[in-house]
This record gives structure tokens, C-alpha cells and sequence, in this order.
């Protein structure tokens, strides 16, 4: 590793298109799998409460204000423990913050079984948020120590597509597991899927520990030219290290990644009100029956799993993010506005829904591939998770306004509308706040 980085590259080590490619696809059926099941079952967890509130808050006597505020509580405590996370990933490894995470989380989740009041219940939402802050910020940090710039866009997507995934399965799960089990051991419907759900997490939290390793180097699985390999395509498009800003400095002093900050606001606020009102959304056409909103309400995660995937695939061919990325968010913010038209046909309004949602996951994933080639080397582990923290601002307000919106008003169709417009400001904010010439992105001599 004394090697300098000048005189490390891929044609000076005569390292073949061929070999590129088999390396990243080795590094690829390694990590990839791994981290999209985790990220499956963390997307289960967070949302197992849209489908859980359908039968908890009768026993519990929660009003949709109160089921926003219990959704909101949870990223304040995911929120004050990101950045956090984070920098302590950097000191003691992916592979101990990975497990801790999963460990927590798992728990926790099947411990919100026991909650018995308003008040538990935010303390269980804001107890979980906390055992998750930093995965996804970690994630995508991790991911940076793996691939370059011209595979992230889809590795990520991969590892985002798991959301998706998530949304597909889990509300046909989740409405089985509560018509199945309901009097399981005692328990409740929205208990027994509390239960049920957790377990996975805290199995592949031990997992965890025998399976990542926190960088390159550490692979016992790569061979000595594979990780010289890998180091060259993450170096080509990496600032040296002596001509880089100190991390507070170009963090926190950049306006830019403030505005990066509030385009994934922007983002996140639709993302999060599809997740987490959705079930309510169509019972309140008149669909009663479990199973039933637990098939509709796959239909717009499934389409969003298809078009992230051809989105993200042209943005890595092309190299092209700012362009990808604002005309998705604006697909997005015209389909949420027109669902207040659609208020009283089902067809229209699920294929508004459908589109909205394939636009926002898209754009989330696209938006991910664009900080880690703004902000240097040294600034990324604080960079990325300062971005994720106020985008995830989002998260906090969101559901508590939807919430409030819908009990003052009894819809909330304005909320979309509302959430419409902040898509179109974040859409105009990524393609004046970051020009091209500032992303840091090279081609590979590969076509993988």
C-alpha cells in the first residue's frame, strides 16, 4: 500500500477490462446480497407500524395526529444519533456498527409487542429510532470503501431497491401475519407482527459479525492483485489527500451540502408519507378487508422496484446525476398533485400513487450517488450523514403534519400537494446549487 497515486494505474499494472470486471462482480455477490437483506428487513421493521396502527390504534385509543407524532418521535431519535453513528463507524469499523444496529433494532422492534399506552408507544418509536440511526448513512459510506463512481449508481440502487422489495412483501406479510396469528401465545394481531418481524433482525445481526469486514484490505477472500485493483478505481477519482479541506471545514462551512441537505428533504418527504400512509390511504376508499390493502398497497412499490432500476442503469451509463435526478423528482411532484383529482376513483388514484412512488424511490437512489463524488475523502463519513440528518428533517415533520392535516381536515390530498411542491423546489435546487463540473466521476475501462 506504499504505492503513490500517481503512479497507480490500471494500465500501468496492466490490469485488463476483463479483470476489472470479475473483480467488482466477486466484490459485488459478496456485499451486495448481504446489505440488501439487511436493508430488507430494516424497511419491514419501520413500516410493520403503517399496517400495525390499522388494529393498534383501536387498542390503544390513537388518533391519526397521535400516529403521526409516534412517527415523527422516531427520527428525532434517529436524527440526534446519525452523525454520531457515523464517526464512530469511521473509528471502530462497519462490521461493529452494522451488528450493533441490527442487534438493537431487532430487539427493540419486538418489545414495541409490550406497548400498552400512548406514551410507550412514543417511547418504544423514539428507542428504536435511535438503534437505527447511522445504518443508511453507514451503508452508503461503506459502500465508498468498495465500488467507484461508475458502479454506485447501480450498487446503490440495488441496496435501495430492498426498500421496495420491503413494500411489496410486506403488506401482504404483514396482513397474513396479523390474520394468522392474532391470539398467538396471547398475543394480539399487531403484537404477534411486532414479534414475528424483530426476530430476523437480531439473527442476522450475529450474522453480521462472521460475514462483513470493514474494508478491502481486511478480505481474506481477494486476492493480492484484486485488492491492488480495487484501490486503483477508487483512487482515479479521489482528490489527494494533502490538497483536501479539513472535514468540519468543507462539511459544515459548504453551503452546497446544505442544499444537498434540503434536496433529500425534499426528497424523503415523499418517500416517508407513501411508506407510512398508505394503508390508510386506501381503506379510507372503502377497502376494509387485510389482505386486500396488503395487495393494493404493493402495487406502487413493485413499479418503483422496475423503474429505479432503469433509471439508475442510465444514469451510471451516462454518468449523468443532476439531470436524472430533477426530472424523476418532477414526475414525482405531478403525480402527487393530481391525486386530490382521483379522490374518488380507485384505478386513477393507484396509478398516480404508483407513478409518484417510482419517481421518489428513483430519485432517492440517484440522489445517493452524487455526495460521495461532491465531498472529498476525508469529509464523506461526516458529509453524507449530515445530509442524511437534515433530509431525514423530513421524517420528523412529515407524518406529524400529514397527521394533523388529515384530523383537522379529514384528507389529506393537500398534504400531497404540499409535498408536490417541495419535489419541484428540490428539483430546481440540485441543478443550480451543484454544477456537473463539481462530481467528481470517471468511466471505468469496463463495461460491467
Amino acid at each position: 500500500m506504499g504505492l503513490d497515486q500517481e503512479h497507480l494505474s490500471l494500465e500501468s499494472h496492466n490490469i485488463t477490462a476483463e479483470e476489472q470486471n470479475q473483480t467488482f462482480k466477486k466484490v459485488i455477490f459478496r456485499i451486495v446480497p448481504f446489505i440488501f437483506i439487511a436493508y430488507f428487513l430494516n424497511i419491514i421493521d419501520r413500516i410493520n407500524i403503517s399496517f400495525a396502527k390499522l388494529r393498534m390504534a383501536e387498542d390503544l385509543l390513537l388518533s391519526d395526529a397521535a400516529y403521526g407524532i409516534g412517527t415523527s418521535i422516531f427520527f428525532i431519535g434517529y436524527l440526534l444519533f446519525e452523525i454520531p453513528s457515523n464517526m464512530y463507524m469511521k473509528r471502530v469499523g462497519a462490521r461493529a456498527t452494522l451488528t450493533r444496529i441490527m442487534l438493537l433494532w431487532g430487539i427493540l422492534t419486538i418489545l414495541m409487542s409490550t406497548v400498552e399506552s400512548t406514551t410507550s408507544f412514543y417511547v418504544f418509536r423514539f428507542l428504536i429510532g435511535v438503534a437505527e440511526a447511522g445504518f443508511v448513512p453507514g451503508i452508503i459510506l461503506y459502500l465508498t470503501y468498495w465500488f467507484p463512481g461508475f458502479l454506485r449508481g447501480r450498487v446503490t440502487s440495488i441496496f435501495l431497491m430492498s426498500a421496495l422489495v420491503a413494500g411489496i412483501i410486506n403488506g401482504p406479510l404483514a396482513t397474513w401475519i396479523m390474520s394468522t396469528f392474532d391470539g398467538w401465545m396471547g398475543l394480539r394481531d399487531w403484537q404477534a407482527l411486532f414479534v414475528i418481524e424483530g426476530v430476523p433482525a437480531v439473527i442476522l445481526g450475529v450474522f453480521t459479525w462472521f460475514w462483513l469486514v470493514d474494508n478491502p484490505e481486511q478480505a481474506k477472500w481477494l486476492t493480492v492483485r484484486e485488492k491492488l485493483i480495487i484501490k486503483i478505481s477508487l483512487l482515479s477519482e479521489r482528490v489527494p489527500v494533502e490538497n483536501e479541506k479539513s472535514s468540519l471545514k468543507q462539511v459544515f462551512l459548504d453551503p452546497r451540502v446544505h442544499l444537498m441537505g434540503l434536496v433529500f428533504l425534499c426528497i424523503y418527504s415523499g418517500t416517508n408519507t407513501i411508506t407510512y400512509w398508505v394503508p390508510t390511504l386506501i381503506r379510507e376508499f372503502g377497502v376494509q378487508d387485510l389482505h386486500q390493502i396488503g395487495l393494493i398497497s404493493s402495487l406502487p412499490y413493485l413499479f418503483a422496484l422496475i423503474a429505479m432500476y432503469f433509471v439508475c442503469r442510465s444514469s451510471d451509463k451516462h454518468l449523468e446525476r443532476r439531470w436524472h435526478l430533477a426530472l424523476t423528482m418532477a414526475v414525482g411532484a405531478l403525480s402527487f398533485m393530481l391525486l386530490g383529482f382521483a379522490q374518488h376513483d380507485l384505478t386513477i388514484f393507484i396509478l398516480l400513487l404508483t407513478v409518484g412512488c417510482g419517481a421518489c424511490f428513483s430519485a432517492g437512489t440517484l440522489f445517493w450517488t452524487i455526495p460521495p463524488t461532491y465531498l472529498s475523502v476525508t469529509a464523506a463519513a461526516l458529509g453524507i450523514a449530515w445530509i442524511n440528518v437534515l433530509g431525514s428533517l423530513a421524517a420528523v415533520i412529515s407524518p406529524a403534519v400529514v397527521g394533523a392535516i388529515k384530523t383537522q381536515t379529514g384528507s389529506i390530498y393537500l398534504a400531497f400537494s404540499v409535498i408536490g411542491v417541495l419535489l419541484v423546489i428540490g428539483a430546481i435546487t440540485i441543478l443550480l446549487a451543484i454544477p456537473a463540473r463539481l462530481l467528481k466521476e470517471q468511466k471505468s475501462i469496463n463495461t460491467l
